[in-house]
């Protein structure tokens, strides 16, 4: 079974982009190698994304690393929205419901990683207990406005669940069936990060 994993980059005060969706503040931080990122590279089968996600802002916009992984992902990307366009590009597909969507991904990825992008459909996936871990770098920099990591005015809050630490990063934990109690990570990137356990939320 595919693990679905939501990955971002955040600023130190937890937004993973600026006012309108803005990544240009992000640019400077990507510049160095980054081994967990490089893992996580490793093990994507899919990208499950959020049409906001998918049309906009790219920190490498207009140059060869434009595109998931600095340019380097190649693979199946579902999109999440109520609104497809006419025709989608080779390799993606679009879904309008959630679960359809997950389903899709997931198949598409086999045993490795769902990687979630977005944070409104990492939000949905979070409250339909769908995810499974959480992969968060964090750059050194406040932004004070723009797109949170997790937004859910009026939602209960989601337990952090440590793991154990190999090469800087955290290695996630067993996973339990869906539907079940799941786990999420963070992971150490650009500078520490922590793990959610998704579960916990109500």
């Amino acid at each position: 079974m595919a693990t679905l994993l939501y990955s971002a980059t955040a600023s130190l005060d937890g937004f993973i982009a600026g006012p309108g969706g803005d990544m240009s503040w992000l640019t400077p931080h990507l510049a160095g190698p980054n081994p967990t990122a490089d893992r996580l590279l490793s093990r994507v089968g899919a990208i499950l994304a959020g049409a906001t996600t998918f049309g906009g802002d790219d920190p490498n916009r207009g140059t060869e690393q434009e595109g998931a992984f600095g340019g380097q992902y190649d693979g199946p990307v579902v999109v999440l929205t109520h609104r497809p366009a006419d025709t989608a590009p080779d390799g993606v597909t679009f879904a309008g419901d959630l679960h359809h969507a997950v389903a899709l991904a997931s198949e598409a990825a086999g045993d490795g990683v769902v990687d979630v992008l977005g944070a409104d459909v990492a939000r949905q996936c979070i409250e339909a207990r769908l995810l499974d871990e959480v992969l968060l770098f964090l750059a050194p920099v406040l932004l004070g406005d723009g797109v949170r990591v997790f937004d859910s005015p009026g939602g209960t809050q989601v337990l952090l669940d440590p793991g154990p630490r190999r090469d800087g990063a955290l290695v996630p934990r067993p996973v339990p069936s869906r539907g079940q109690p799941a786990r999420a990570r963070w992971s150490r990137g650009l500078t520490p990060c922590t793990r959610v356990n998704a579960a916990d939320s109500a």
